[in-house]
C-alpha cells in the first residue's frame, strides 16, 4: 500500500507508469486497475495505452505492442483495444479498468491495482459507503486474483476505517494478507525508511509544494484534514480526547451578552517557537467562567506571524473581551513572551506558566469538563475544534489546544495565599505563578 498526499504524483506512478512497465517486463501479465469512478479508470486506461504507443517506450520494450492498423489477428479476430480493456499483441497480457464498485467478472488478474477508492470527505465519512467499498473488495475484486497475484492499493488516507485502514486492521490476523507500506507524508515527521533522504521537517515535493505552500494548505483545510490527507494520520472526527458531539451539543448560539455573568476572562497563549510563515501558529484563545461555574470559549485569535504580530493580536483580544489577565506558556519562549507583550502594552496583567506535566495530562481534565457539559463555545471556531477533535497524544504540538487548556486551567484553579506567595493548584500541572503589573 502506498499512502501519499493529494496532487503529489501517486496516480502518475502507480496507475499510468507502473502498468506500462509491468507489460514491458512481463507481457503475459493480466492487470485489473480500479479507481473511484469508471470515467477516471477509463482515463487511466487510455493514458497507459499512450505510454505503450510512445516511441521511447517501444525502444525499451519492442515486444510489447497494442492493436493498431497493422495489428496481428487471432483466430477470434483483432486484439481488443478500447477504454475498458486492451490486450498485448502476441501475448496473453491484458488490462481491464473499472470503477470501484463496478463489475469486473470474466477476467482474472496477476496484478490488481486500486487507486483512490474514495473520492471526497462525504464518502469517507459515510459508514454505508465505506462498507460498500469493503464488500466490493472482498466479493468482487479479491475473487478476481490468480494464484500468487499481487495487489497494490494506493490512496490518500481519508479515514481510519478507509480501505487501507481496514486492511491493516485485518492483517493483524495471522492468516490474513500482510502488507508492505510505503508511507510518504507531505512533511517528514520521523525517519521512516533508510531510502527516504528527507530530514524531519522536509517537504515531500519541494519544487511543487514547499513549506510555505504547505503551511497555507494546512491553515485553509484545517488540522483534521491536514492530519489525514497530507500527513496520512487519519483520526476520527469524534476521536481523541475531545468528542465533536460534546462540543456541538453544548455550544452556545444565543446572544453573547446573555451568558450568565462572567466572573473572570483570561487570554491563553501558546507562543510559537519561531515567527516565520512556516512556523507553528501562536495559539491565542479567550475563555471566561460564569456565575454558574460553567466555562465559555469566547474567541480564537490564533495567528502565524512574528513575535510582535502575535503580541498585538494578544493585546487586541485582551482589550476586546476586557480580560483580567494573559496566561502564557514559557517553556519555549521564556521571558520573551512577557517582553513582547509589554512592548505593545506595558501594564498588561500577565502570568507566566511552566508545564511540569505532559500535554495529555494537562488536557485530560479539560476534556472531562467538555464531557460533563460544563464548557460552551460561543459560536463556532472551526480551526480550534478541528484541532481538538483530531489531536491524539503523540502528535505534534497543538497550539490552539494548548492555549485553550491554559485559559480554562487558569479559570478552574483555586488560589491559596501562603505568606507572600500565591500558590495555584488545579488541572494544569503549573509549577510556578507570577503576576506582574
Amino acid at each position: 500500500m502506498v499512502f501519499m498526499p493529494p496532487r503529489h504524483g501517486k496516480s502518475e506512478l502507480v496507475s499510468r507508469r507502473l502498468p506500462a512497465y509491468i507489460f514491458g517486463k512481463r507481457p503475459n501479465s493480466s492487470v485489473i486497475a480500479c479507481s473511484y469512478s469508471a470515467d477516471l479508470a477509463s482515463l487511466m486506461n487510455r493514458d497507459v495505452q499512450r505510454i505503450i504507443d510512445d516511441t521511447k517506450y517501444k525502444a525499451l520494450f519492442p515486444d510489447t505492442t497494442l492493436s493498431g492498423d497493422n495489428a496481428r489477428k487471432t483466430e477470434k479476430g483483432a486484439y481488443l483495444r478500447n477504454s475498458d480493456i486492451f490486450e498485448i499483441v502476441g501475448h496473453r497480457g491484458a488490462y481491464r479498468s473499472s470503477g470501484v464498485g463496478g463489475g469486473i467478472t470474466g477476467m482474472g488478474c496477476d496484478v490488481g491495482i486500486i487507486d483512490d477508492p474514495i473520492k471526497n470527505r462525504e464518502e469517507a465519512a459515510s459508514t454505508t459507503y465505506r462498507e460498500k467499498i469493503w464488500e466490493w473488495y472482498t466479493s468482487t475484486f479479491y475473487t478476481r486474483l490468480e494464484k500468487d497475484a499481487q495487489i497494490l492499493v494506493t490512496l490518500t488516507r481519508w479515514h481510519e476505517d478507509d480501505l487501507g485502514g481496514r486492511l491493516l486492521k485485518q492483517s493483524q490476523d495471522e492468516a490474513a494478507d500482510k502488507w508492505t507500506i510505503l508511507n510518504l507524508p507531505a512533511i517528514c515527521e520521523e525517519n521512516q525508511h533508510p531510502k527516504d533522504p528527507r530530514a524531519i521537517g522536509d517537504p515531500l515535493w519541494e519544487n511543487k509544494y514547499d513549506l510555505d505552500r504547505l503551511a497555507k494548505i494546512r491553515v485553509t483545510i484545517g488540522q483534521y484534514d491536514w492530519a489525514s490527507l497530507y500527513q496520512q494520520r487519519p483520526a476520527p472526527k469524534e476521536g481523541g480526547l475531545w468528542k465533536y458531539a460534546d462540543i456541538h451539543q453544548y455550544r452556545y448560539l444565543g446572544n453573547p451578552e446573555d451568558v450568565p455573568g462572567l466572573q473572570r476572562v483570561v487570554v491563553g497563549v501558546d507562543p510559537a517557537v519561531t515567527g516565520t510563515s512556516t512556523s507553528d501558529e501562536t495559539g491565542i484563545v479567550v475563555a471566561g467562567v460564569g456565575s454558574n461555574n460553567h466555562y465559555y470559549v469566547l474567541g480564537d485569535y490564533s495567528v502565524r506571524g512574528s513575535p510582535l504580530e502575535w503580541a498585538r493580536k494578544v493585546v487586541f483580544a485582551f482589550e476586546e473581551h476586557r480580560a483580567d489577565r494573559v496566561v502564557g506558556e514559557t517553556n519555549n519562549g521564556g521571558d520573551l513572551v512577557e517582553v513582547n507583550l509589554r512592548t505593545i502594552k506595558r501594564d498588561i496583567p500577565y502570568k507566566k506558566v511552566t508545564a511540569s506535566r505532559g500535554k495529555q495530562m494537562r488536557a485530560e481534565p479539560i476534556a472531562a469538563l467538555y464531557e460533563q457539559g460544563l464548557v460552551h463555545h460561543i459560536g463556532h471556531f472551526p480551526k480550534l475544534e478541528d484541532q481538538m477533535c483530531s489531536w491524539l497524544p503523540g502528535m505534534s504540538s497543538p497550539d490552539r489546544v494548548d492555549a485553550l487548556v491554559w485559559a480554562i486551567t487558569e479559570l478552574s484553579e483555586k488560589q491559596y495565599d501562603v505568606g507572600d506567595m500565591s500558590i495555584y493548584t488545579g488541572f494544569g500541572g503549573i509549577r510556578e505563578e507570577e503576576d506582574l503589573w
